[in-house]
């Protein structure tokens, strides 16, 4: 072994399972259905198992080792899961959870589950100073309880040799990692702030996310829009990286447009010498090579063997990249030959940065679970535009389920598969007798978790787990068949999963009509599971222009009583804005009669004054309704129209259109909270006015009004939480398109008679709190100067 004394500096730490499955991994990406099972019932298996032991046997023994390579210290760390004695020898137990049949276990157990054990055995044999140790594999079929038990006894030699290879074939990437690390803490030491100075909200934001991550708290913060919110949160938290504060930073959003900001701030940074590697997550459906998003060895060639390349892909591109975004991530995917989402997530395991969606934090189906603890508790969450994650939440942490899909399945399956036809049969056969409940009402709250139906979901999720790891449903039965049936086990599945997280701030929510029956589990309140989210990570830093108001925000993002609050001023002024109020009722009722006012209004908007504008509704229908009202009119102008679901380049091609020096007027008919309302940037002339109808407020409904009784019933303003909250925060969504610099001046024009009438007028922002006021249903009328 040579030496490279430099290497000395800081030992590496690295856990005995990310070690052995780095060394081991092989094979292919076998998709379409890979089971949870290990995750839900690898702890229940664990104390079956342990149970057995005798009085003198251990269990969940914390093991600690040093081992020299190449002048490095590596010290491995893990737990086994029994230290046994068996016929007079001392064993390593490694107890192994699995939903497949024993009998397809290959040969006498997988290679990575072997080395765990011997690497665990070496670790006591060493502390202990003995000259051989037993090791035995537990194979526990989660569902029938079987057991098959394989047993090996090597020499300490033997096991020495053994751990030293592991260290050995990690060494390289290991290596790379560190010397990454040494070059990535020397460029923080030196990078400044990346523009010349700070605009005007941006240092108190910086300084206030610094202490906030130095002090392991939580920060909420309202920042207007064009401030650079993005930049200001980054910055001070890649400095605390290089003061050793922080490992990583996970920036998380719930839109693309924003996820294109935080990597061309990283960019900004890495040119004045930033060296961080930080990879961008981009969902499966859109970076997926086949059209058909088949994830399937024998489908897919980027599947195909993808574990015997996927060391090498990684290697290769952290040595060569810094910013990974989502087109680096695929190139270097097919030069490599790999699934390019499968390989993001392995790069995102050693990066500094991660951009995402905020599901890869908050959501319990979907997180990163492979990511080790000591990396969460020196990681940050910076959450963009947070106030859309108090719905995301509230949907990530519920469920539901529909009967329609239980009857298909008991239709589908009665020939091939009667213990699936037979399961869905019994969840139908529940559905129907809550249909027959709740015939009079059509629907139900309960403040009870649906026991009997999560009883019968249990051996459903069992059944069809059977049947899909056999590979019966793909083959002997429809694809359509197939499909359905996964599709419902994940339901079945998510159900079970939430109802384990079932509490006061849960209802069970059913709507029983004639031909369908839905049953969900409904979370109210997401703050204590949105803070248990983030209770491992260092700090989170919680920013948007539009937290307001911020104790509406904190109480639901659940912010603890020592996190803390900053409010940034506008640094804009109030001449940029010229705001006017048109005082008409657009509640439902009164619509027939507003949707002609509206249309002489904009009618006489693309007569005054020429430039680029968008007009923001409350639903689809009545855009629809207004939409025609205007054309009907015969205005020059050209108009552009958003439609429910389209496609990113018909996004891309709808903000493409809104360009400076334009001849005619350009109106973009929009809905409020769509993705035109949020996270877009049309600076100067790109957008010259903004036209927002309507408060926001979203459909009245069952749900909502369930939500309404709810936190009324918590001494809170129910309404508020529930309608007025959420509405508004859509109104100044959309608002704050019109001045993104300081530089920028636009019309806004606000069309709803309570945007002067509490609770709606002291939520606007102060600068728009002045405007003029007309009661005639034309701007080309004569319009009077108004205060509240």
């Amino acid at each position: 072994m040579t030496g490279t004394g430099d290497r000395m500096k800081e030992p590496i730490n690295i856990s005995v399972r990310p070690l052995v499955e780095y060394v081991h991994r092989s094979g292919s990406i076998h998709g379409g259905f890979r089971t949870n099972s290990s995750m839900l019932e690898g702890t229940r298996v664990h104390q079956l198992i342990q149970k057995s032991y005798k009085e003198h046997d251990r269990k969940e023994v914390h093991l600690r080792t040093e081992i020299l390579y190449e002048d490095a210290l590596f010290i491995v760390e893990g737990r086994c899961d029994g230290l046994i004695e068996l016929d007079g020898i001392w064993t390593v137990d490694e107890i192994k959870s699995v939903s497949i049949p024993l009998e397809d276990i290959p040969g006498d157990g997988q290679p990575v589950h072997w080395a765990q054990a011997f690497l665990y055995a070496y670790m006591i044999a060493r502390e202990e100073q003995r000259n051989s140790m037993q090791a035995q594999l537990t194979y526990v079929q989660a569902h029938s309880g079987e057991i098959q038990r394989f047993r090996r006894e090597l020499s300490f030699a033997e096991l020495e040799t053994f751990a030293l290879r592991m260290v050995e074939g990690y060494a390289p990437y290991a290596f790379l990692l560190r010397a990454h690390a040494e070059k990535r803490d020397a460029s923080i030491v030196t990078l400044v702030f990346p523009f010349d100075t700070y605009r005007s909200g941006q240092r108190p934001l910086a300084g206030s996310v610094y202490k906030t991550i130095a002090e392991g708290v939580n920060l909420f913060a309202k920042a207007p829009t064009g401030i650079g919110k993005t930049v200001s949160t980054l910055f001070p938290a890649i400095k605390a990286i290089g003061e050793g504060l922080a490992s990583r930073v996970y920036y998380v959003t719930a839109r693309t447009t924003t996820r294109a900001a935080a990597e061309e701030a990283y960019a900004k940074m890495q040119a004045q010498g930033l060296h961080m590697h930080v990879v961008t997550l981009t969902a499966k459906d859109k970076i997926c090579f086949k059209d058909e998003n088949d994830c399937d060895a024998g489908s897919c060639s980027m599947c195909e063997g993808y574990y015997d390349r996927i060391n090498g892909a990684v290697s290769d591109i952290l040595a060569n990249e810094t910013l990974m975004t989502r087109a680096v991530i695929e190139y270097y995917a097919r030069k490599h030959r790999v699934c390019p989402f499968e390989f993001s997530l392995d790069v995102a395991y050693a990066s500094d940065g991660i951009i995402s969606d905020y599901n890869y934090v908050f959501d319990p189906r979907v997180s990163l679970k492979r990511l080790l603890e000591e990396h969460k508790r020196k990681g940050v969450v910076l959450v963009d535009e947070a106030h859309n994650l108090v719905e995301r939440g509230r949907d990530m942490f519920s469920a539901e389920m529909l009967k329609s899909s239980f009857l298909e399945l008991k239709k589908e399956f009665k020939l091939q598969s009667p213990e699936i036809a037979g399961a869905a049969s019994a969840v139908n056969a529940h559905m129907i007798a809550l249909r027959k409940l709740y015939a009079d009402t059509g629907k139900a709250v309960n403040t009870e978790a649906p026991h009997e139906v999560l009883g019968l979901l249990a051996p459903f999720v069992e059944a069809a787990e059977r049947e899909l790891l056999t590979g019966a449903g793909s083959t002997s039965s429809s694809g359509a068949a197939y499909t359905l049936l996964l599709d419902t086990y994940f339901a079945a599945q998510n159900m079970l999963r939430i109802a384990a997280l079932y509490d006061e701030r849960y209802v069970t929510y059913i709507e029983a009509g004639r031909s369908e029956v839905r049953v969900k589990l409904f979370c109210l309140d997401p703050s204590h599971l949105l803070g248990q989210a983030v209770k491992g990570y260092r700090s989170a830093i919680y920013f948007s222009a539009t937290l307001t108001p911020l104790a509406y925000y904190r109480d639901m993002l659940g912010a603890r009583e020592e996190d803390y609050t900053l409010q940034v001023p506008s640094p804009f002024h109030q001449e940029q804005w010229d705001v006017r109020l048109l005082p008409l009722s657009i509640r439902y009722r009164d619509r027939e009669r507003s949707k002609g006012a509206i249309a002489d209004m904009l009618a006489g908007l693309a007569e005054e004054r020429k430039g680029n504008m968008l007009v923001f509704f409350p639903s689809y229908p009545y855009l629809r309704e207004v939409y025609e009202e205007f054309t009907a009119r015969g205005v020059s102008a050209d108009t552009l129209v958003q439609s429910p679901g389209m496609t990113e380049p018909e996004r891309d091609h709808f903000l493409e259109a809104f360009q400076p020096g334009q001849e005619r007027t350009l109106l973009g008919f929009a809905v409020l909270g769509g993705v035109f309302a949020e996270g877009v940037d049309l600076p100067g002339d790109r957008l010259n006015g903004v036209v927002v109808v309507g408060v926001g407020l979203p459909q009245i409904g069952a749900e909502r009004d369930v939500l309404r009784d709810y936190f009324s019933e918590q001494g809170r303003n129910g309404f508020n939480y529930a309608y007025v909250y959420p509405g508004m925060n859509k109104v100044l969504q959309a608002g704050g398109r019109l001045i993104r610099t300081e530089h920028d001046e636009g019309l806004l024009v606000l069309v709803d008679d309570r945007f002067a009438k509490e609770p709606y007028a002291s939520l606007l922002p102060e600068e728009w709190r002045s405007y003029r006021l007309t009661e005639q249903a034309g701007l080309r009328k004569e319009w009077i100067d108004y205060e509240f």
